[in-house]
């Protein structure tokens, strides 16, 4: 494993990568969610770069960013401890400094429109201008065949196929499914915030998602009624307070009236004063 701070030593390193190239982008403080993509992007490339830098520009004024959990040293122990497939032949830890990424001056910026506007764009204004702009710049540094996200980000990843398609990025967006913990509840970063008490409570995410899903399965196609049985889920937890429950078309998230195709059901809930997002796809 090689670990490279400047983006002069990161494209002189890219220069000599022969074969195909994954990228892993992430913001640091690693768990077996991240770990599952880079893995996956072990089988299916030759090399693997993950990105760590925890990207100030897609934080709102009053969000977690002096409080993001940050411990580099354990992220390297994880991607050390990992058995990665012989075919792997580099993995490449990229941590940027903020002016690296940024320098002074800095005044460019790229969005995507109406993709970002609903669901955590409507909750989170300018967080996805943040997320389209650094992922861009990693795309550029690191040129990569193949980039790997999580399901657990729908729109993220929604927004950064529209992206990639629309600039033209030769890039293939590998979507991988959310890692849980055996209780339901999505992998994240955030979750070291929650106290045994908020823990329990937080699979009340899951449970609510669950049971819409039952609904679906059983035959309901009316987008209200698996809207109201996620809310009712939720209400029943005293310590959620639900942001937004949303049953909508997977590609362009639009709220729908009755589901005929591909549909997101998503939601984003504070457990105490922790923020957390979850979905399902139903196919």
């Amino acid at each position: 494993m090689n670990l490279v701070s400047s983006l002069s030593d990161l494209r002189e390193k890219r220069l000599s990568l022969m074969g195909k190239v994954g990228l892993v982008p992430t913001m640091g403080y690693l768990h077996p969610g991240h770990l599952s993509l880079v893995a996956k992007a072990a089988e299916e490339c030759d090399h693997v770069i993950v990105s760590i830098f925890v990207n100030p520009t897609q934080f709102g004024a009053n969000e977690d960013l002096s409080k993001y959990p940050r411990d580099l040293e354990r992220d390297i122990k994880l991607l050390s401890s990992l058995s990665l497939p012989s075919s792997a032949k580099e993995l490449i830890v990229w941590n940027p400094s903020a002016e690296i990424m940024y320098p002074p001056g800095y005044q460019t910026w790229v969005e995507v429109e109406a993709l970002t506007h609903p669901l955590e764009g409507a909750m989170r204004p300018g967080h996805f201008k943040g997320v389209t702009t650094i992922v861009s710049k990693l795309f550029n540094a690191t040129q990569p065949h193949k980039a790997y996200f999580g399901q657990k980000d729908a729109q993220q990843v929604a927004v950064i196929r529209r992206m990639t398609l629309d600039l033209n990025f030769p890039i293939e967006i590998v979507v991988c499914p959310t890692v849980r913990e055996a209780d339901g509840l999505a992998m994240s970063s955030r979750n070291k915030y929650l106290n045994e008490e908020e823990r329990k409570a937080a699979t009340v995410l899951f449970r609510s998602l669950s049971e819409a899903k039952q609904l679906y399965e059983a035959g309901e196609r009316n987008a209200d009624a698996l809207r109201n049985k996620m809310k009712e889920v939720l209400d029943s937890e005293p310590l959620a307070k639900t942001q937004y429950v949303s049953c909508a078309d997977y590609d362009s998230l639009e709220e729908l009236n009755t589901i005929t195709g591909k549909t997101l059901l998503s939601m984003a809930v504070f457990i105490g004063k922790t923020r957390l997002i979850d979905n399902f796809v139903l196919e």
